[in-house]
């Protein structure tokens, strides 16, 4: 289902009731339950800033200092709780660049080369590809691998993971992109084609994110590190901010309190130890705390939380969403850019975050008369199980083929329907906005929908994610906007009515 992934081009799963859950009931009994995913492999630490960074971190005498990072699992919670964690007896250790013996190194969590045909290939991101010209961008001695992947190869996980294979980075032009023949469209794809997230910049906050995880471990020994959000999920931009998720610990985190002291603490390394490299590291204490900081080096923004797994899932369900159909991603990009420039994107003024902006076209597409998504938790509820371990979250969506819609709308004509949906078919008073069951549906009579002007529910724990929308004023703002852009685009069929399309072009 995504770019790399051998399932493209297959026919797809058998109906339902042919087919079986092989996600689970595949996996091999003495597979190690550690948390590794395609972020979390286990690497030696290596210094990509340059010398000012490695100045910053050698005098610290880290080289020195033995990284001991245990695997993590989640165990199964009821859905709307914090999953807890356990921890699992594999450690891995390493120490500096150089890998220790093979001796004291558990088997489980060695370094493995990958049999390709091009052998010194280091395979180190399987569910987000990194373009051709970034394949070395770890040492070519070193090629590593999660445990799951490794055994792919193995019978018992035919039919549940595809295959390894050397053509795992897909090609920089995307030729699987939607064709656009009218105007509209033809601006829908070149806007799209302009402000995506490049392979490279997903590279430049995952290099930091590995940085940024060996420096906690130091303090946090257990902890994992993830990339969340929409760095990650397929609807980033250029310029899109990069979200964090820490993992820290086996149980639920308050996040009034403790969290605010891990926070807290991770905000003083920041400020000592790491202030070479990162600058404006600010504790921000709201419903979910995050640190806010700025790496110098790919002058990337991130934000930083403790324990808010839910994160980690929706990534992963909305990058299902992102590649199974591939007129997804251009409207998403071309929403958020309309929504950003007319300035109801802000959840800190009372307006809409770009969460609830994707979940919203995701349910437009869903609601079609012929649609062009599916409820992806309904179809496949094996593969985004809210109990699943977090070791399996990133390979779960891998197994699900491309979606194949009869409605053959065009993207400008699917963006004009977008805005008149929400301007004058929703019922905002009366209905919720659901991906999970692929519908509008009754707003429930709970204290996290009175008195909101949106309801948006969250896929995983039923949370609403558009909370934040609580003024009438605000409410009325965002209205009159999807209005506005309907009539317009509706006359015009010109993006420029709504958006400055050159400008944002020549900006990028």
């Amino acid at each position: 289902m995504f770019p790399n992934s051998s399932s493209l081009g297959r026919p797809p799963f058998p109906p339902k009731y042919q087919r079986q859950s092989t996600f689970v009931t595949k996996l091999p009994l003495n597979m190690p339950p550690t948390v590794l995913s395609h972020q979390q492999i286990v690497v030696p630490p290596f210094h990509f800033r340059g010398a000012v960074l490695s100045r910053a971190l050698l005098s610290g005498n880290i080289e020195a200092t033995p990284a001991v990072t245990p695997a993590v699992t989640l165990q199964p919670a009821t859905s709307g709780s914090v999953t807890p964690l356990s921890k699992s007896d594999a450690q891995t250790s390493f120490q500096g660049r150089k890998r220790q013996s093979q001796q004291s190194v558990p088997d489980d969590a060695k370094r493995q080369r990958i049999n390709s045909r091009n052998s010194d290939t280091a395979v180190v991101n399987q569910a987000v590809p990194l373009p051709k010209e970034r394949r070395r961008s770890f040492p070519a001695s070193v090629s590593v691998q999660s445990p799951v992947l490794r055994a792919c190869g193995s019978p018992a996980l035919i039919g549940c993971l595809p295959p390894l294979q050397d053509t795992l980075f897909p090609d920089s032009t995307e030729t699987g992109l939607p064709v656009a023949k009218d105007q509209l469209s033809k601006q829908v794809l070149e806007l799209f084609q302009a402000c995506r997230q490049q392979a490279s910049d997903l590279d430049r906050k995952e290099l930091c994110r590995t940085e940024l995880q060996r420096e906690i471990q130091l303090i946090f020994p257990q902890s994992r590190l993830f990339l969340v959000g929409s760095s990650l999920n397929g609807f980033g931009t250029h310029t899109s901010d990069a979200d964090l998720c820490l993992v820290i610990k086996e149980e639920p985190v308050n996040q009034k309190t403790e969290a605010r002291r891990i926070l807290s603490l991770i905000q003083k390394l920041f400020i000592t130890k790491l202030s070479s490299y990162i600058e404006r590291p600010q504790l921000i204490k709201a419903k979910v705390p995050i640190v806010k900081f700025r790496d110098k080096v790919s002058n990337v923004d991130f934000d930083l939380n403790v324990n808010n797994v839910i994160g980690i899932r929706n990534t992963f369900l909305l990058r299902s969403y992102a590649f199974i159909e591939n007129r997804v991603r251009p409207l998403v990009l071309v929403v958020k850019k309309w929504a950003s420039f007319h300035e109801i994107n802000d959840a800190s003024r009372g307006t809409l975050n770009s969460y609830s902006l994707v979940l919203m076209v995701l349910h437009y597409l869903q609601t079609l008369p012929e649609p062009i998504l599916p409820s992806l938790q309904k179809n496949y509820p094996e593969c985004f199980d809210p109990t699943m371990q977090l070791h399996f979250v990133h390979q779960a969506p891998r197994t699900i083929p491309p979606y194949v819609s009869k409605n053959g709308s065009s993207l400008g004509d699917l963006l004009i329907g977008f805005f008149k949906y929400y301007a004058t078919e929703f019922d905002w008073c009366h209905q919720m906005i659901s991906v999970r069951e692929a519908k509008a549906i009754a707003r429930p009579d709970g204290i996290e929908w009175r008195n909101k002007f949106i309801c948006v529910e969250e896929p995983f724990d039923g949370t609403n994610t558009a909370r934040a929308v609580h003024e009438k004023q605000k409410f009325d703002m965002i209205r009159g906007e999807l209005v506005q852009a309907w009539r317009l685009l509706q006359e015009k069929k010109d993006l420029n009515y709504i958006l400055p399309l050159k400008a944002f072009i020549q900006k990028r």
